[in-house]
């Protein structure tokens, strides 16, 4: 496998790169052997006082309240990222600066980085193309992302994972109160992410409200309020915002209009 080329003209500048991974939470651990898997001389992941002596580069794996302090950490010479979604570059100042986000949840276990997508940016042509090839090196597809966007993109990404996780858990609890094991909602779940990932918006609903089904979904608030009337604003606005999605008052995705 070729060696790293940081340079933006073609020149083997960059060969032989040797990369520091700062912070050892989920996503530094991750990275490591996913990176040396890819033919990166990846080390750590070290403490977030490394100062990156002896590395041509510094990606920083920690906290968005910790980015700025590990990068004032880092001795002038690498060039020093963040794996931050919300971020942008200025904490990385006055570094040669760029940042990696994978587009990918991260848990105790690992993750599984190939075919996912990954935000990138750098201060310079360099170190843009140091965060792509680090990206497409573990697989991932690298898309740039200009920092008037990234609290956009961030939530986008927490509603799609993080948030969806929190919907799952509140079904799960709601089938317990008839019996029903999670394990059963299991492949439904997984076929209305299919259904959404290949179809456009309300095409992908099934169920009393895209069927305008009312006395249903009233009998179904009713069983809510019974059981687990914590969840009654979460169900209420679910059942507006799907209502919204079938009346074609939400449109889907690619014709929303940027904000």
């Amino acid at each position: 496998m070729r060696e790293l080329d940081l340079n933006p003209l073609g020149d083997p500048v960059g060969a032989g790169l040797r990369l520091a991974v700062v912070g050892g939470g989920r996503l530094g651990r991750a990275l490591v052997p996913a990176l040396q898997a890819g033919g990166v001389a990846a080390h750590g992941p070290f403490g977030r006082d490394t100062n990156g002596s002896g590395f041509d580069a510094v990606l920083l794996c920690v906290p968005d309240v910790e980015i700025a302090a590990a990068a004032e950490a880092v001795a002038p010479g690498p060039l020093v990222g963040h794996t931050s979604g919300a971020t942008g570059l200025e904490p990385l100042a006055p570094h040669e600066a760029f940042s990696l986000h994978p587009l990918m949840t991260v848990t105790a276990t690992g993750a599984t980085f190939a075919g996912a997508g990954a935000a990138v940016a750098g201060t310079t042509a360099r170190a843009l193309r140091l965060a792509r090839e680090l990206a497409v090196r573990i697989g991932m597809e690298p898309f740039e992302l200009d920092d008037r966007g990234r609290a956009a993109y961030h939530a986008a990404a927490s509603i799609a994972s993080n948030f969806l996780v929190a919907l799952e858990v509140a079904a799960e609890r709601l089938a317990a109160t008839a019996g029903v094991e999670k394990r059963m909602l299991v492949p439904l779940v997984r076929a209305t992410i299919e259904n959404w990932a290949s179809l456009d918006g309300a095409e992908a609903l099934t169920g009393p409200v895209a069927r305008g089904d009312w006395a249903t979904v009233a009998r179904q608030r009713e069983a809510v309020a019974l059981r687990l009337p914590e969840l009654i604003p979460l169900f209420d606005a679910l059942v507006e915002a799907t209502a919204a999605l079938v009346s074609g008052e939400v449109t889907h995705g690619a014709r929303e209009v940027a904000r």
